[in-house]
């Protein structure tokens, strides 16, 4: 169908060419001399007009898009026909009862508490114009019809109509999107999951639990969604307290909007009459109560349900939506009874709702609909998800040396400070009830810069928020690059400042309204995590802060800056060792840790299949609580397809159970830990010096920067957050590790995902530990889980078209560089296949190791033309350069993201 439409858009001579390429890059994988066949297809490529060039592009990325949708179709078909026992909740389900019985399964199926963080980072390349028809596309493509019937001939026209309309899309954002564009994008994706997959995936596990003989409490939420969106300030000017507020706004329309939609569902359903049931007295009071608060309910309203009190409960509830609507929107105060303050008065209209039902015997309403009901409407609050706010670590100490500096009442000046210094004078500041600044920091009219008025105004608003929405919106404070206690201690006293927490004393019991997250980024602060929580811990007044916020510690782990710092095998075995220390920690001190892992979608960022990241995780640091990113591409990957998200769900879910039941001791005996640590510490090291070698090269940022096209991602308009942290970054410091990741996927060396690897296993080896590396790969989830993320990377990644990179468009004397990375690289090939037994990568997962071959014949020809269009634009200046150049370059960009699917 994709070449009947290039034909009859662009004319046969397209369609022929684009078959003559891919020809061409099928014979390269085959061939024995690669190089000529790819100098073939350069020679096919070269001097092609831009409008051509684009043509080609796109039609080789529309086929990508395509071989997406159908993979998507098949892995929706293969869930469908996997047998009941199968499924992922119902064999974690059983695994539980089977070894440790109903009581465990009932302790941990009320305890699950999985938060999903839905992130506006920039690697999703595609339009939401492209994204609606791809989503149409699989819904056509999942319809079953018999070839040669006229089902089958609508469902062909429909498709080719849907592929025609893709082709005459823009795939290409012509500005930058805003925060508020990021949300509105997000709101896509949550409104479909509170539609279909999020309470279908909470029915299913409260039906699984139930026929185990256990029930799910009805007001367990054990799958919660969070948003960055609107509150990410690390580093994006562009998010104020304005923008998050407007965010906020937005959310709450769409949330009521679905509830009402639910209602309206309930209300059709709940057709319970007294005329055949005994009238609930507690139920009839909370309407009458209702009608009073409400004087203006529509009296025929309450005529024609009279008899059927569950209905008009409804309504009255209805009524309360739009009221609260009416309030966010005009900005008046809450009316108790007439409108939602919070999630917990909705919760309580709910209750009763279920509490009438299981005093009239309507059990199985209570397990069905209403219990749906009940849970989708409680897990979407009144903003749909809440929303976590996270700013760097220097913007505090940048408002607290203002202030202070401002009282003149330390020995010396807080910029002077060391990090002991700071942390004193910051704990005995939040112990004391003086405030450090007057009703001027309030208004706006101290005298201190605009950035630091801005970042207190953030945690203003978050008070405001929480007065308008109620507290469970923004509960979570992040403080990206913490270093040590004093950086959480910071974020505690702007945010006692401004009213978000309120130390006890004799007088009052104290509050805080918001919990505070070290973001744990780098190698050093890794291994210094048990030693700031200690530290904060010994501090009797934040431990009580943490007490206030029920005795739970969240701590997030950055994969990507750590990845970058020091290479993906020592970041993992880092974030491992991290994880158990923070779990000691905790233990110690009679808390709860939860674990926020900040994964991208790639191995480089901490990518990989969910399922097996959850049950690699240390023994006992699991127990119910976990909290993770959506990023990117990711989400539309997981998300777009309601089956395919009721799949993630569910094997999140699942992993959870098992991980938090099954793992909470250590699988190995002590010894065996021990010997296996001490092997991974030698990989690690060996790993970390060869990531280094390359990573200090002073060649290196000019080698990036010249063979990858990461000075044009900007261009592509996929993120409202700037590339660099500040302007004044230079070199390969200040870049984030997004587009360091990005940059390294589109030219095929997908450095950070398997860099060091090969040095490492092979200093095992050569130590005479190669059965040792054999029984860690065999028997130790932590450590296949690694191998195979970076076994797939490496599958990945061709350095064929990587040396077409380095010799098209670096100096040579910017060669030795990538003759390093070749050299990495094939004892990383050697290394992996010596360990795993394969003769070939992913020989274990063939339909994996199918889908990347497939691929290639379309990938090689974009990366070609990728680098004839860098090559031509970096001999132009912007104006010389032109629009249609530019728009190429762009699209090949796009072309090799769809190609490589988890690229950042």
């Amino acid at each position: 169908m994709l070449g009947e439409i290039l034909a009859a858009q662009k004319g046969d001579d397209l369609l022929e060419q684009v078959e003559r390429i891919r020809r061409l890059a099928k014979e390269a994988q085959q061939s024995d001399n690669r190089l000529e066949v790819f100098a073939q297809m350069e020679e096919e490529l070269r001097d092609l007009p831009m409008e051509r060039v684009t043509d080609l592009v796109r039609a080789f990325t529309l086929y990508f898009q395509l071989a997406n949708t159908a993979e998507q179709n098949q892995r929706s078909r293969a869930r469908k026909l996997r047998p009941e026992s199968e499924e992922w909740i119902a064999r974690a389900v059983t695994r539980i009862t089977d070894s440790l019985g109903a009581e465990e399964l009932d302790r941990i199926a009320n305890a699950l508490d999985i938060r999903l963080v839905f992130t506006a980072h920039p690697t999703e390349a595609s339009r939401r114009a492209v994204l609606s028809k791809l989503r149409r596309l699989f819904h056509v493509l999942s319809q079953d019809t018999e070839e040669g019937t006229a089902a089958r001939r609508r469902q062909d026209r429909d498709l080719a109509e849907v592929i025609e309309l893709l082709w005459q899309t823009d795939e290409l954002r012509h500005t930058a999107p805003s925060p508020v564009d990021e949300a509105r994008n997000l709101l896509y994706y949550l409104k479909t999951l509170y539609t279909d997959a999020l309470p279908g995936t909470v029915a299913l596990l409260a039906a699984e639990v139930e026929a185990a003989g256990v029930d799910v409490k009805q007001n367990v939420e054990p799958l919660k969604l969070f948003s960055w969106i609107g509150g990410d300030r690390d580093g994006n000017p562009f998010v104020t307290p304005e923008v998050t507020a407007e965010i906020l706004r937005m959310q709450a329309n769409e949330a009521i909007e679905v509830a009402l939609e639910k209602l309206d569902t309930g209300s059709q359903v709940l057709s319970v009459s007294t005329n055949l049931t005994p009238a609930d007295e507690q139920l009839q009071a909370s309407i009458e109560a209702d009608l009073t608060a409400l004087p203006k309910f529509p009296e025929f309203v309450v005529d024609l349900f009279r008899d059927e009190p569950f209905r008009l409960k409804i309504e009255l509830m209805k009524g309360k939506y739009l009221n609260t609507r009416d309030r966010i929107n005009e900005g008046t105060p809450h009316e108790p009874g007439h409108d939602y303050a919070n999630t917990g008065e909705i919760r309580e209209d709910l209750d009763i709702l279920l509490g009438a039902l299981e005093r009239t015997g309507s059990d199985l309403v209570i397990n069905g609909l209403a219990g749906e009901l009940s849970r989708t409407l409680a897990g979407m609050g009144l903003t749909l998800a809440a929303i976590d706010v996270r700013e760097h670590s220097a913007k505090h100490h940048e408002l607290l040396e203002q202030l202070f500096d401002r009282l003149g009442d330390t020995e010396i000046p807080y910029s002077e400070m060391d990090d002991e210094q700071r942390t004193a004078l910051l704990s005995r500041e939040l112990a004391s009830k003086r405030p450090i600044a007057g009703p001027g920091l309030h208004n706006g009219t101290l005298e201190i810069t605009d950035s630091a008025q801005n970042t207190y105004e953030t945690f203003a608003e978050i008070a405001k928020a929480q007065r308008i929405y109620g507290q469970a919106v923004a509960e979570t404070y992040i403080v990206s690059m913490t270093h040590g206690a004093h950086d959480i201690l910071a974020a505690a006293v702007i945010a006692r400042e401004a009213g978000l927490i309120e130390t006890p004393n004799g007088a009052t019991s104290g509050r805080a309204d918001i919990g505070f997250v070290p973001l744990l980024e780098e190698v050093r602060e890794l291994r210094m995590a048990d030693d700031i929580l200690e530290t904060l811990f010994s501090d009797p007044t934040y431990r009580e802060i943490v007490r206030m916020r029920g005795n739970i510690q969240e701590v997030m782990l950055g994969y990507s800056d750590s990845n970058k710092d020091s290479g993906v095998l020592t970041s993992q075995w880092e974030i491992h060792q991290a994880q158990r220390r923070l779990r000691d920690v905790c233990a110690r001190h009679g808390i709860t840790l939860r674990l926020f892992h900040g994964r991208g979608g790639s191995v480089g960022r901490g990518g990989g299949p969910t399922y097996e990241s959850i049950l690699s995780q240390p023994y006992g640091v699991l127990d119910g609580a976990i909290k993770f990113t959506e990023q990117g591409e990711v989400i539309s990957d997981k998300y777009l397809h309601p089956e395919l998200a009721r799949e993630n769900l569910e094997l999140t879910v699942a992993a959870v159970l098992e991980g938090s039941s099954l793992h909470r001791v250590a699988r190995a005996t002590a010894q065996v830990q021990v010997e296996r640590d001490k092997l991974m510490d030698l990989i690690s090291e060996a790993a970390f010096g060869r990531y280094r070698q390359l990573i200090d090269d002073p060649d290196l940022p000019e080698y990036f920067v010249t063979t990858t096209p990461v000075e044009q991602l900007g261009m592509l308009n996929i993120g409202s957050r700037p590339s660099k942290r500040t302007t004044a970054d230079k070199g390969l410091d200040g870049l984030r590790a997004i587009p360091w990741v990005f940059g390294w996927t589109q030219s095929r060396q997908i450095v950070p995902g398997w860099f060091g690897v090969g040095t490492a296993l092979r200093a095992a080896r050569e130590a005479g530990q190669e059965d040792a590396l054999k029984e860690m790969y065999q028997t130790w989830h932590f450590f296949r889980a690694v191998i195979s993320n970076v076994e797939m990377t490496t599958k990945k990644t061709d350095l064929g078209i990587a040396q077409h990179y380095v010799r098209s468009l670096a100096p040579e004397r910017l060669w030795h560089l990538f003759h390093l990375i070749k050299e990495e690289f094939e004892i990383t090939l050697e290394e992996i296949r010596a360990l795993t037994g394969e003769n070939e990568l992913l020989d274990s997962n063939p339909t994996l190791k199918r889908t990347l071959e497939v691929r290639d014949q379309y990938l090689h020809p974009i990366s070609y033309m990728q680098v004839n269009l860098l090559t031509r634009i970096r001999q132009l200046d912007d104006v010389e350069a032109g629009e249609d150049l530019k728009r190429a370059l762009l699209t090949t960009i796009n072309g090799i993201s769809a190609g490589m699917r988890n690229t950042g």
